[in-house]
């Protein structure tokens, strides 16, 4: 039987085997393989594990192999890994002695287990490989550990079909597909299941696995409960910022909202995940890998099925959101895949954090390279930035005065710089709402707002796939065509206001989302008028940044 655990190493990770050889000498364990403190302090854990749950731990000399040997391993979760392998090892010497066929019941428990090893070892059954994860306590007792999922995956990929896994993790492990999980509590446990392959079990599949408890479909698209918390109702007097964020919502697209403090950009960008659709099974599976590798998953919720939403303090430096370190952690942006980073204050965050959004918002993924090694992790997600019109936040407000010189201005929104804004489709400029006016008491609920969103979600998803932010040059030309009327007018709307390449195609596909919401097949000078006045810097800040 072959034993292998997981060492995690950016997204991707590698399966390590485990081996043991029992050889004459002083009694001793020996860990090679590259071994960090951590897995070389599970042999005293392991040790007593095993003398607690009842077993006999090995008197001759026990040398653990890890490879492959030139892989660094890191972390608790080997514990369990090793102290089966050792259990398989003795298991196995002591059948070679006493000879398989003449193997005695003994009367513990422990003598039993080692019986039935011994007799699977000789049946096509034990020769399967299984995948171990999981920290031993000194009395035997197993404690979940981080990347269980992503440990999972690699597995099935590599056609291992069993896990044991810590209780804890076995819904995570389970929503892998085609891995059986055993979920043992104990070492016993654990052990007895290398022997009973009907123990392993699957978890849920399909659609409904998972969903939050009261989801809501609209259309066919389901979404998530909406609480007082993040109703959209409670934004008041912003129609068009609210337009503009539906819009976002129905096609994936990035947001700018500016305008002096307490206009309610803030208010409004933090209850647009209310607008977002849950995931869809295939879209999820890459989110709960990263989530599993930063220790971030629930045992009450192993399938994240609602689009994460995440919100970086102004503080927050180059390595906490692209990731890094030694083993190269998801940073913020990859735990934002397939849902939204939001910088509040964004002119508040250092320019080398902001220049760096430049190349995953456009290409959806991160390389990090650390050691010699180099991970990939996903990170298509939806960028929104909030931000004042000035440091002091007064700049061209009615009534207000601004002390900020016309440098401190200018330097304030250099942060940003042409490129990042660049590949923003939607700027809004926010005004403090009248609330003497009727368009300063309007308000529009999200459960209202979800019906245009569902529609365009609903088209996208059976036309080409995926969210209209992310259709490729090629996919543009094939699904937002113009007719000749349209085309006159767009290329006019082009020259009169000098869009660069890069934004002729964000308005294209920001376009292809209106029509879209209005289920026409065909993109209208109404759609591509909307597109381009979603686009175009509106209010006091003209003068600043440049497409």
């Amino acid at each position: 039987m072959q034993i292998f655990s997981f060492s995690p190493f950016g997204y991707e990770g590698a399966l390590v085997a485990v081996e043991v050889d029992l050889r004459r000498g002083i009694p001793a364990v020996d860990v090679i393989g590259l071994a960090d403190g951590a897995v070389k302090e599970s042999r005293e854990r392991m040790r007593s594990a095993i003398r607690n749950s009842g077993f006999s731990f090995p008197m001759e000399r026990v040398l653990i192999s890890l490879s492959p040997a030139d892989l660094k391993k890191e972390g608790a979760g080997f514990d369990l890994a090793l102290a089966l392998a050792v259990l398989n090892a003795n298991a196995l010497k002591d059948g070679a002695d006493a000879g398989a066929e003449d193997v005695v019941l003994g009367e513990t428990a422990g003598d039993a287990d080692v019986a039935d090893f011994v007799r699977a070892v000789h049946s096509s059954a034990a020769e399967d490989a299984v995948l171990v994860m999981g920290e031993l306590e000194l009395s035997g007792a197993i404690r979940p550990v981080k990347g269980v999922n992503a440990a999972a995956t690699t597995a099935s990929l590599a056609g291992i079909r069993r896990c044991i896994v810590a209780s804890a993790n076995g819904a995570e492990a389970r929503e892998v597909r085609g891995m059986k999980v055993f979920a043992a509590s104990n070492l016993s446990e654990a052990y007895s299941a290398l022997t009973r392959p009907e123990l392993f079990t699957t978890g849920r599949q399909g659609e409904d696995a998972f969903l939050p408890e009261n989801a809501v479909s609209v259309g066919g698209v389901l979404f998530p409960p909406v609480d007082a918390g993040s109703d959209m109702d409670f934004v008041r007097g912003q129609k068009r910022l609210v337009r503009a964020l539906q819009v976002a919502a129905a096609g994936g697209h990035n947001v700018l909202a500016y305008g002096p403090p307490g206009c309610g950009k803030t208010l409004a960008m933090q209850r647009f995940s209310s607008l977002l659709p849950l995931l869809t099974v295939e879209e999820s599976q890459s989110v709960t890998r990263i989530h599993s590798l930063a220790g971030l998953l629930s045992p009450h919720q192993p399938l994240l099925r609602v689009p994460p939403f995440r919100q970086p303090h102004q503080t927050s430096s180059v390595e906490g959101m692209c990731g890094g370190g030694g083993y190269c952690r998801p940073g913020e942006i990859s735990l934002a895949h397939n849902g939204v980073l939001f910088l509040d204050e964004a002119a508040e965050f250092k320019s080398g954090v902001l220049q760096m959004l430049r190349v995953p918002v456009e290409s959806g993924t991160i390389s990090i390279g650390r050691a010699g090694r180099t991970t990939v992790y996903p990170a298509q997600f939806q960028l929104l930035m909030a931000a004042n019109p000035c440091p002091c936040g007064n700049y061209g407000v009615q009534g207000r005065l601004c002390l900020c010189s016309a440098k401190a201005v200018d330097q304030y929104w250099r942060k940003f710089s042409g490129p990042l804004l660049d590949r923003v489709e939607i700027r809004v400029a926010v005004a403090a709402p009248d609330e003497q006016t009727e368009d300063g008491a309007w308000h529009c609920s999200s459960e209202e707002l979800r019906k245009d969103i569902a529609r365009a979600v609903a088209i996208q998803r059976q036309r080409q796939g995926k969210r209209n932010a992310r259709l490729t040059p090629q996919e543009i030309l094939r699904w937002c065509v113009l007719g000749t009327a349209e085309q006159q007018f767009f290329d006019s709307a082009v020259v009169a206001n000098d869009l660069s390449q890069r934004a002729v195609s964000g308005c294209l596909k920001v376009s292809r989302t209106l029509a879209d919401m209005d289920e026409s097949e065909k993109i209208t000078i109404d759609h591509l008028s909307e597109a381009i006045a979603l686009r175009i810097k509106e209010g006091p800040l003209e003068d600043f940044g440049s497409d």
